[in-house]
């Protein structure tokens, strides 16, 4: 059985900075694309990044580029998300994935991930 844990949110000032971890364990890690997704309350969704089985390739959406950096360390099977200059409205719950597809691809689609975690939450006050 696949499981993510992630771990790391908590209350941060606005303009601080955050990184998300997310260990998974259960199927071979290095094999599938990993996703982070955040939802508000009320909200819908929403990709926040993703990154290739290889770490080769990533992606993000267009309300974090250039304040968050997706990683993964495929020794420690665990993800990461780097999050900088952060702002209120990044207050959500944060999700992380795993892709449904070994060496898969549309890592920005919350359809291609099968398993996902329990959620952190992260808060920012501003």
């Amino acid at each position: 059985q696949v499981q993510l844990v992630e771990s790391g949110g908590r209350l941060v000032q606005a303009g601080g900075s955050l990184r998300l971890s997310c260990a998974a364990s259960g199927r071979t890690f290095s094999n599938y694309g990993m996703g982070w997704f955040r939802q508000a309350p009320g909200k819908e969704r929403e990709f926040v990044a993703a990154i290739s089985w290889s770490g080769l390739s990533t992606y993000y959406g267009d309300s974090v580029k250039g304040r968050f950096t997706i990683s993964r360390d495929n020794a420690k099977n665990t993800v990461y998300l780097q999050m900088n200059s952060l702002k209120p409205e990044d207050t959500a719950v944060y999700y992380c994935a795993s892709n449904q597809i070994a060496y898969g691809s549309g890592l920005t689609l919350p359809s291609m991930y099968n398993y996902w975690g329990q959620g952190t939450q992260v808060t920012v006050s501003s």
